[in-house]
């Protein structure tokens, strides 16, 4: 236990309520459905973002999204066995290409 109290320091393990958050999603034909994420290590997360601008750089401007509470999003996710909730990622990997850097049956050169 620590006997001093550091007011711009909290604890991790203490959660705090996000709020309102921009919550990623794809059309489906019955409406929106939220996407769920991957952590590194594999583990289904949920995801929110507390601006649209933080959205919009993380996963692109043609992302839709819609606004939900996070006790709410937390309900939604649930049922699915997801109980992680990442808010604000900021780590990505880079889009995926659509042509691969050589081509296959072209040999690989040394520099």
């Amino acid at each position: 236990m620590c006997l001093f109290s550091y007011d711009d320091d909290p604890d991790p393990d203490e959660q705090t309520r996000a709020g309102l958050l921009y919550v990623p999603v794809r059309q489906a034909p019955d409406g929106p459905a939220l996407r769920v994420f991957r952590t590194p290590l594999g583990e289904r997360t949920a995801v929110g973002f507390t601006h649209r601008d933080l959205l919009t750089t993380t996963l692109g401007a043609g992302q839709p999204a819609i606004l939900l509470a996070e006790p709410a999003l937390r309900a939604l996710t649930a049922p699915l066995g997801v109980v992680r909730l990442v808010v604000d990622p900021v780590l990505s990997a880079p889009a995926v290409g659509l042509r691969p850097t050589r081509a296959a049956e072209e040999p690989a050169r040394a520099l």
